[in-house]
């Protein structure tokens, strides 16, 4: 379904995005969430565009509930922007590909 976001862990998140040297976007998601479903494609179409400026994961939460519970998520599909091991930005819910560049803008330009 994703071809440019790898699925990152629990066990994997503090290596992966919070020891990175970019910004990291994870998105919090789950196999029954449909709003999540309508995001992934626009974010794999965002990372195709700007991997090169930002890391994009993905976590599935029902798989990894240590770190959305430690990070407060909630409502899914979130997203968060993780930059020297903060996080910088959050996105909650499906937004449509303008709405994601625009709350990016900063890191990707």
């Amino acid at each position: 379904m994703a071809d440019n976001i790898s699925a990152v862990t629990d066990a994997e998140f503090e290596a992966q995005v919070l020891k990175s040297d970019k910004p990291v976007l994870v998105d919090f998601w789950a196999e029954w969430c449909g709003p999540c479903r309508q995001v992934a494609p626009i974010l794999d179409e965002i990372a195709g565009q700007h991997g090169d400026k930002i890391e994009f994961r993905k976590m599935n939460v029902d798989e990894n509930p240590v770190t959305p519970a430690s990070y407060r998520v909630t409502g899914i599909p979130t997203i968060n922007v993780y930059q020297n091991g903060e996080v910088v930005k959050t996105i909650v819910g499906a937004r449509p590909k303008a709405a994601i560049l625009k709350e990016l803008e900063d890191l990707i330009s």
